[in-house]
């Protein structure tokens, strides 16, 4: 090929981009060109600076240099975590290609799409398809699928750091894997924000010896702007939620003034919650202020991002569901609501004000208690360090790859030895043994030893052609319908009584009212009516209280980068002169937990101990997010235990964990260290919880990955109930009679590695080991005890209001003074 810098194709995308009033960044044209000279690889860019771009016009720009080279149908693939993402990229390159001049047709596919428009791209396939990884495994399990991806030149995988560290990123490599098999020449490339491990990152996409690899990462960084909107007064004994309604008029003058705000919560219900707030101090806001979660209707969700991109709502109050790369370019204006969780999460927030290249993203951070401001000025440290956490990859996921294996056999069947060898190709998979394979083999064929009486888990067969199928139209049909590597809680859906529909709750939630009670979704203060066929029937209500939905799992856990930061902060926040508005503003706090405890420093670890006329507590503070902080209170309780026989009330928070007991615990700066003790932590951690119970519990997602258990059905999606009961029945069954089966070892494995956190866990016990243990008696709760107090006190019942709860206990805890 001549100079890449000559070529036509490079000339035409540059006079197009000149016609914008763009010219192509140094990163961009690196992408094209070593596009051009066969590589394969990762992008690494800011949010706004046009990751995107310098994949797919790579693609556009070879095509129109060697139009030969390619053939009909398929040329790029585009593979991006969210559906709403996937919407937003088609129209951006439909709108391209026009401009360019090409006859490509841009077309998206996933769980939202028609089957009449699947149908037509079965048999006139686009030149660009934006889906989902979920969506190319369905399209795996077609007949005859490989004629599809015959002619394509190039696999792209948006926000690669979303996918890294789950399952759904194992469905990504699988893919490409299988994608690889049927174009050998194919390219992939990888479009990620910064991550801490981005080496470990491109080698999981990109694992072929065979490929030319290479990473291109933008010189440019985006200029971000985080400011903290304090409270009028500060709160010496905080709890969480005891602001919210006090800052919702300090928001109200931030929205004024942008002309399109992005309000960001960290669950569906506390967005519920915050849409009511705001609407109740500014009601001229109705119609110009909106909701957008993943279990709002999707006619609605779509409605409000074309409603963003024009401009026309003033603010949206969001959930993760608009964390990730849709381009809406009104908005100029991020507020985040209470603690992040993580330094990655909130530049990526952030990110999406400002978008184009050279304008300031500007993120306001709205405290939900007190503390949680040191939390800003640690973003703000860590930030400037460029301190990002890693995404670890997953492997060895036995049950993505069963799942796997009859997706192939329900398609166009597969050879197993041949499929082995390229399943081995894989970083999720290339510690898999020979032994392994077969026992999967096995497990698709026959249920594997203890299930093989079982007619209905002989799925697969092996044919007269030497290939592994799937025969069965019906087990083709259920498998199909349950594809994935998510299983959520079952969702009800919502609707009208007179119809209409709303949106999903999930039935956990629903389950605990009754008719007549009134909850908010979408906004709206609805009655429930019935509940009927997996449908929750409603009307309009005109109840002044209403409940926000909850939904499991809505708990971020706080990520050890952040925990770090945390204690680096508050153990510097009682140095004279600090320059951090946040820790001065917080000085009051700061002081009292000083003259009633202790400020722990970085090398310290501070333990507690009050007595009330509720009991004895104990507190401890190792600031690693509530998660650690479940097993590390459970442990601690044991090993109380075998001094004492106690019984404990727990309640945790990401900054510490309160034991309650109604006799007072034998712990003394003579023993406490014994209690931290790191040896024989996992020996004592498994025998402080019920490893068996938490192991069934993670069976039951992995059965439904695997096929053991069928969660969707024509017509019906069985209740997690029901689920947890099929899938407990075959986990007992098979620790009694088949302990060595690799899906249960499985369960145990994501028990510790993800429950339990072990590696965490032990971090965390190394660090204490090597700090100095402050054991403090205080006379009364202490700001670092108090928000864990009224944790605890949410979960008891009472016949006095929390609120009148919380005052009185203030109010004793202000008489010691």
């Amino acid at each position: 090929m001549k100079n890449f810098k000559q070529t036509e194709g490079l000339r035409i995308i540059e006079n197009w981009m000149a016609e914008k009033g763009h010219a192509p960044f140094t990163f961009q044209m690196q992408t094209w060109q070593r596009y051009a000279d066969g590589y394969s690889g990762m992008v690494i860019a800011p949010t706004g600076f046009g990751k995107t771009f310098s994949v797919f016009l790579a693609v556009v720009i070879d095509y129109l240099n060697r139009p030969e080279h390619y053939g009909k149908g398929l040329k790029l693939l585009w593979i991006s975590p969210l559906r709403s993402l996937a919407k937003d990229l088609a129209k951006a390159m439909t709108e391209a290609v026009d401009e360019i001049g090409l006859d490509w047709s841009v077309e998206v596919r996933n769980g939202d799409t028609p089957t009449a428009t699947r149908r037509k791209q079965e048999r006139l396939t686009p030149d660009v398809l934006l889906t989902t990884p979920e969506t190319m495994h369905l399209l795996f399990s077609q007949k005859n699928n490989s004629r599809w991806f015959k002619n394509l030149e190039c696999v792209a995988i948006d926000e690669w750091h979303e996918l890294l560290g789950n399952k759904r990123g194992v469905l990504t490599e699988l893919a490409i894997n299988q994608l690889r098999h049927y174009s050998p020449e194919l390219q992939i490339w990888g479009i990620t924000a910064t991550i801490g491990n981005l080496e470990e990152a491109n080698s999981v996409l990109l694992p072929y010896s065979d490929l030319k690899i290479t990473t291109v990462k933008a010189k440019e960084e985006k200029k971000l702007d985080i400011i903290s909107v304090l409270p009028d007064e500060i709160e010496i004994l905080p709890w969480a939620g005891h602001l919210g309604a006090k800052m919702a008029d300090k928001i109200l003058p931030i929205i004024e003034a942008n002309t399109t705000t992005l309000i960001f919560t960290n669950t569906r219900g506390q967005a519920e919650l915050w849409y009511q707030l705001l609407l109740d101090a500014q009601p001229d806001l109705a119609g110009l202020l909106a909701i957008h979660h993943g279990s709002i209707d999707k006619k609605l969700r779509n409605w409000i991002e074309d409603n963003i991109a024009s401009g026309y709502l003033k603010a949206v109050v969001c959930t993760s569901s608009l964390d990730l790369g849709v381009d809406f370019k009104p908005v100029d204006c991020v507020i985040q609501i209470g603690s992040v969780k993580g330094i990655a999460r909130f530049m990526q927030r952030a990110g999406r004000s400002g978008h184009s290249p050279y304008e300031r993203s500007k993120i306001y951070f709205v405290p939900t208690h007190s503390l949680e401001l040191v939390e800003v000025s640690a973003l703000k440290t860590a930030i400037k360090e460029k301190q990002i956490e890693s995404r670890e990859p997953v492997v060895l996921t036995f049950d993505v790859l069963v799942q796997f294996m009859v997706t192939l056999a329900v398609g166009q069947g597969f050879e197993e030895k041949e499929l082995c060898q390229r399943i081995q190709q894989t970083h999720a998979f290339s510690y898999l043994s020979r032994e392994d394979w077969l026992w999967c083999l096995q497990f698709i064929t026959k249920g594997g030893k203890t299930l093989n009486s079982y007619e209905e888990f002989h799925k697969v067969i092996l044919d007269d052609d030497g290939k592994y199928k799937v025969k069965s139209r019906r087990i083709s049909m259920l498998h199909r319908m349950n594809i994935g590597a998510i299983v959520s809680e079952v969702n009800l859906k919502v609707k009208y009584f007179s119809g209409g529909y709303i949106g999903m709750v999930e039935e956990f939630f629903i389950s605990k009212l009754k008719p007549g009670d009134s909850f908010i979704l979408a906004g709206r203060v609805l009655e429930l009516v019935q509940i009927k066929d997996m449908t929750v029937l409603v009307r309009r209500s005109k109840a002044k209280k209403a409940v926000s939905p909850s939904w499991l799992g809505g708990r971020l856990p706080l990520t050890s980068h952040l925990s770090h930061y945390l204690r680096l902060k508050l153990s510097d926040a009682l140095e004279p002169g600090r320059l951090e508005k946040e820790l001065r503003f917080l000085n009051p706090l700061v002081s009292r937990q000083d003259a009633y405890s202790h400020i722990p420093k970085a090398d310290e670890f501070l333990v507690e101990l009050i007595e009330t006329k509720d009991g004895h507590h104990l507190f401890m503070y190792p600031f690693e997010g509530r998660l650690v902080h479940e097993v590390f209170s459970a442990l601690i309780a044991y090993r109380i235990s075998k001094l004492k026989a106690l019984t404990f009330t727990i309640a945790m928070n990401d900054y510490g964990f309160e034991l309650l007991s109604d006799q007072s615990i034998p712990i003394n700066e003579s023993n406490i260290e014994e209690i931290l003790k790191k040896e024989n932590l996992m020996d004592d951690v498994i025998a402080s919880i019920n490893a068996s119970e938490m192991a069934s519990r993670k069976f039951r997602d992995i059965a439904v990955i695997a096929g053991l258990v069928v969660q969707s059905q024509p017509g019906a999606r069985k209740t997690s109930k029901s689920l947890q009961s099929s899938s407990g029945l075959i986990f007992r069954v098979l620790e009694d009679y088949e302990s060595d089966n690799l899906l249960l070892r499985q369960a145990y494995t994501e028990v510790f590695n993800q429950q339990l956190e072990e590696a965490r866990l032990q971090q965390a016990f190394e660090r204490i080991s090597k700090s100095k243990i402050i054991v403090k008696r205080a006379k009364s709760f202490t700001p670092l005890s108090f928000p864990l107090k009224v944790d605890s006190l949410r979960g008891t019942m009472s016949n006095e209001s929390l609120d009148k709860r919380i005052q009185r206990i203030k109010a004793q805890a202000f008489k010691m003074d």
